[in-house]
């Protein structure tokens, strides 16, 4: 039950709109956005790599695909915070 309960902490929307409030406080996006990406050049040679077993391959391929689901998660919300008229 535990391991479900931590799971559920680390959703993409909760670590995007945590990597979100950072850019709120200042941090500059494109800076934010390489700390949440995974380069492609990065996943090729992870999974080209001959010492990993199978089950970890699979593995780094789901940390790819939650890491670009925060990135569209975080890009999405940097979008439509711009997009808001500011109060002056």
């Amino acid at each position: 039950m535990m391991h479900r309960d931590q799971a559920e902490l680390t959703t993409p929307q909760r670590e995007a709109a945590m990597f979100y409030g950072l850019f709120l406080r200042g941090h500059a996006v494109d800076t934010l956005r390489r700390d949440i990406d995974v380069p492609k050049a990065v996943i090729r040679k992870w999974l080209r790599a001959q010492y990993y077993e199978p089950g970890f391959r699979d593995a780094l391929r789901r940390v790819y695909q939650y890491r670009k689901m925060v990135l569209a998660i975080f890009d999405e919300l940097v979008l439509h915070e711009q997009r808001q008229p500011r109060l002056q």
